[in-house]
């Protein structure tokens, strides 16, 4: 008994030693830097000084990100990712299930025609920035195909437009937070009531109908962010690089649902054929619903690069160009070209937590559903 146990300690010590070098790394050079950065982001640190000399300043980059009437870029790189994700994520799932459904119908040289799907994955971001921007020249590329067929060229300025659609106010954005709370109020009442646990489903629902009272009344119009109005949209220059990002990572979504596909059993979609379903609904009532997982896999993948996304935007159409501006290159230009390291740091820890919004709740969903299991 004392042997085994002496051997079951000397097992647990060995495995100790080999992670304890990773673990001090990773405290280190990942937490480690994390908690620095949140912490300059707390102070008016501008990088002539250590950032332990700094004055403490609380919360007040933050207000000033997010309220401040100098900081309209960092609000409409806001609502830039937003259209990106939103945009980058529909199109992925699309195209991404189009080729795995068209793959699955046994076409002849399947294995090309995968391997095609998939090679722009293998590529990194910035070769598919170099391309696509050449590819969206004004100038050339594109534009000028079709005189290949003797029509005239078109006129698209693709990454250089200006132009902006689906304007809103800023000040309108307490109310599309209170509309979107109450959808995932309604989305939890709804579970819950549907796993029969009342006390929950009650609670929710009372605060989804507090909720709706209080926009109904014009709650959130006494919310004022800024004095005056400011409009942010979607910059039409933004869609070369969302037909960049699409074309890089559709192929990824395909060989994710091409393997959820053929892990259906065959038995399955025979019972649904000889009950008289057709191709469509075998698709429709058999195969997607038994997708989801792989969706929601898809779409955490999918968000979780897109808030971070830098290196196609910095390469398509520089840092510079406030129309593309996203979180990573302006607190690329804040911090290492405005030498305004506190204000950087800001941003980054909103990335921070955008990320982290995406990602928690899939593991915590994760980790739930493995040890139920």
């Amino acid at each position: 008994m004392i042997k085994k146990r002496w051997r079951m300690n000397k097992e647990r010590m060995t495995a100790i030693l080999m992670l304890l070098p990773s673990v001090i790394l990773l405290g280190v050079f990942v937490y480690g830097f994390i908690i620095q950065t949140a912490y300059s982001s707390f102070t008016d640190w501008q990088g002539l000084t250590s950032p332990g000399d700094a004055d403490f300043i609380g919360l007040e980059n933050y207000r000033d990100l997010f309220s401040g009437l100098l900081n309209a870029r960092f609000r409409q790189s806001l609502v830039n990712t937003l259209f990106f994700t939103i945009f980058f994520i529909i199109g992925c799932i699309s195209l991404g299930l189009t080729f795995a459904i068209l793959l699955d119908q046994g076409v002849r040289f399947e294995g090309f025609f995968r391997l095609i799907f998939l090679y722009p994955m293998s590529l990194s971001f910035i070769v598919t920035g170099t391309v696509w921007r050449w590819l969206f020249n004004p100038g050339g590329g594109i534009n000028r195909l079709p005189e290949y067929f003797g029509l005239d060229p078109i006129g698209f300025r693709w990454l250089t437009d200006r132009s902006q659609i689906w304007k809103f106010d800023w000040n309108q954005v307490p109310r599309y937070f209170g509309f979107l709370l109450m959808a995932v109020l309604v989305i939890y009442a709804y579970r819950y009531w549907r796993k029969q646990q009342n006390i929950w489903a009650a609670v929710f629902g009372l605060i989804s109908v507090a909720t709706l009272a209080w926009l109904v009344t014009g709650g959130a119009d006494k919310i004022q962010i800024l004095p005056v109005r400011e409009e942010h949209g979607f910059n039409v220059a933004m869609i070369g690089i969302i037909i960049a990002a699409i074309w890089q990572m559709a192929g990824y979504v395909m060989a994710m649902y091409l393997a959820g596909i053929r892990g259906i059993s065959d038995e399955l979609r025979e019972a649904a054929r000889v009950d008289g379903a057709n191709e469509i609904q075998v698709y429709q009532k058999i195969i997607l619903p038994l997708l989801q997982p792989i969706t929601l896999s898809a779409m955490i993948v999918l968000g979780h690069i897109s808030l971070k996304i830098f290196d196609l935007i910095f390469v398509m159409t520089g840092p510079d160009y406030s129309s593309t501006d996203v979180p990573g290159t302006l607190m690329f230009v804040t911090s290492f070209r405005g030498n305004q390291f506190a204000t950087g740091a800001a941003i980054a820890i909103v990335m921070l937590i955008l990320v982290a919004m995406v990602i928690i709740p899939y593991l915590v969903t994760t980790l739930r559903s493995e040890h139920e299991l």
